[in-house]
């Protein structure tokens, strides 16, 4: 059943004592997730009334791996190219490839784009061998 009010139902666990700051963060990300991102003002006072501010980067950084987290339209959206997955073989309970799994066959097959991959090397001229270094 879908949650109708889903910050209605973050806050008592959010605002709970008797939780652990990593638990906090999973269900901030949850929300984020199940909202398809938050803007950053609603993000930066969850943040502060939870008093996560020094884990705040485990919430932030998500957005290096394509989630949108915030959702507003003046953010930077990092798209990578998804590849057609449709012919694999799949478990029957799998749903989706995370773009990570795409990232890494590029980087194996030495295809990353230095550009938006700057920490990425390059192989020698005469490797042989898989394209990750």
């Amino acid at each position: 059943q879908k949650v109708k009010d889903s910050m209605r139902v973050l806050l008592p666990v959010l605002l709970n004592k008797n939780h652990e700051s990593h638990d906090k963060i999973r269900a901030i990300l949850l929300y984020i997730f199940s909202t398809n991102g938050t803007t950053q003002e609603n993000l930066d006072k969850l943040i502060q009334n939870v008093q996560i501010e020094s884990d705040s980067d485990m919430i932030r950084n998500w957005k290096y791996l394509d989630v949108p987290v915030i959702s507003s339209s003046t953010a930077q959206q990092h798209k990578y190219p998804r590849r057609d997955r449709s012919a694999e073989e799949t478990f029957q309970l799998s749903r989706w490839t995370p773009v990570i799994k795409d990232v890494m066959e590029d980087a194996i097959e030495n295809k990353l784009d230095s550009k938006e991959w700057p920490y990425s090397s390059q192989c020698p001229p005469t490797w042989n061998g898989s394209g990750a270094v």
